[in-house]
């Protein structure tokens, strides 16, 4: 079993899905609200679609992948996954399986730095 420090640096890990699954990906969870576009399911190979840990619909329209919002966004991110009950559950249950074994959370936004994903691991690793 890993240790905490295993845990925080590299077994929550980011990738855009449209990218290729890989073996080291380990437990692939789609993080977006809404499903990728041309994707299939059988490209998309994921293990489990957590739509409720996305960002709310209101906030994703008021970023609308803009990077000179990021800042703005990521803390407004940040407060609904402090303050949404769903949120904690979820963020529970990927830190239990990061404990057993590589989480990859996946999006589909084109940005691969400015992004709903990266805020998420930032916080599942500062909580």
């Amino acid at each position: 079993m890993p240790t905490v420090d295993e845990v925080r640096h590299g077994q929550i890990r980011v990738k855009r899905i449209y990218e290729p699954p890989a073996p080291e990906d380990g437990y692939r969870i789609l993080v977006d609200r809404l499903w990728p576009r041309g994707m299939s399911k059988a490209d998309a190979a994921i293990d489990e679609w957590m739509k409720g840990i996305a960002p709310s619909p209101e906030l994703r329209k008021e970023f609308a992948h803009r990077m000179e919002r990021y800042a703005e966004f990521s803390a407004n991110y940040l407060r609904e996954l402090s303050s949404r009950p769903e949120c904690a559950v979820l963020a529970d249950r990927i830190r239990d399986i990061a404990r057993e074994r590589p989480v990859t959370l996946l999006y589909a936004a084109k940005d691969p730095v400015y992004n709903h994903a990266n805020v998420l691991r930032r916080w599942l690793l500062d909580e």
